[in-house]
């Protein structure tokens, strides 16, 4: 299978700390990863190198074949999706649901006075049928419930069929009921054979969806172990990532984590 990233001894150093740390990492375009760890381990920085937001201090970063550096990343930015908290803050929140997604088939956010044509929106309809928002496709966008947005920012990040598909926290802030609503679109889209790569950064293992393939656990910016999710997700590499004993259990391809007491 073709990669569709590839860092090669990555470096981000802000004020002359090593954030991302000497990262090796590729990801295949039938691969589903899910990258773990505490706050400030680096994971939201991996992201924005990995969607062409960031450049790395030093080492290679490769995005569908094309190195950071070497390419215009305007024209590479509109084949990757990203669906993040920090870019759903710039959807203004008098826009409709409709206008929110098809408007990423223009790289634009915000509708002003553009024309658009009725393939352009059959198509957004039929994404927001897919993450069961189509009823919601007149509404605008600030109404609507934290899980309705997530939903929205992952339908907008899905418009223009990418070819890699990533995911910054999106069940973060969401309650029992919206996370797991959420979980299950995410795996029944992670089980298309169309649907492309996907990176999702989580913090709990409980929000990792099932058919999700492989694992990135992070600590201080560097890998601690990384490969596919049913080897690789142990009680050790976690109890490692996250500076704790972890007792880690699994059932029907779901986890749950808690600290170990004896």
């Amino acid at each position: 299978m073709a990669q569709v990233l590839e860092f090669s001894d990555v470096v981000v150093r802000r004020n002359a700390r090593d954030i991302i740390d000497h990262i090796d990492w590729t990801v295949s375009e039938d691969e589903r990863w899910v990258v773990l760890g505490p706050n400030g381990a680096g994971k939201t920085t991996l992201l924005e190198l990995s969607a062409s937001l960031l450049h790395p201090t030093s080492g290679r970063v490769s995005i569908l074949g094309e190195r950071i550096g070497r390419t215009d990343v305007f024209e590479l930015r509109p084949r990757v999706g990203f669906a993040s908290t920090s870019m759903a803050r710039r959807i203004p929140p008098d826009e409709t649901v409709l206008d929110v997604v098809m408007t990423a088939a223009y790289a634009v956010m915000g509708r002003w006075r553009e024309e658009y044509d009725q393939v352009d929106v059959r198509r957004a309809m039929r994404v927001l049928a897919e993450w069961q928002l189509d009823d919601l496709a007149t509404r605008t966008f600030g109404t609507l419930s934290d899980g309705e947005q997530k939903r929205v920012q992952i339908a907008r990040s899905v418009m223009t069929d990418p070819e890699l598909l990533l995911l910054d926290e999106p069940t973060a802030s969401l309650d029992l009921g919206s996370r797991e609503e959420l979980l299950t679109l995410l795996s029944g889209y992670a089980a298309e054979p169309t649907t492309p790569a996907m990176v999702m950064v989580t913090h709990h293992v409980e929000e990792i969806p099932v058919g999700f393939t492989h694992v990135l656990l992070l600590r201080d910016g560097a890998v601690i172990a990384a490969g596919p999710l049913r080897e690789t997700l142990t009680e050790d590499a976690l109890s490692t990532a996250f500076g704790v004993p972890i007792a880690l259990h699994e059932e029907a391809g779901r986890y749950a984590a808690r600290a170990r007491t004896s």
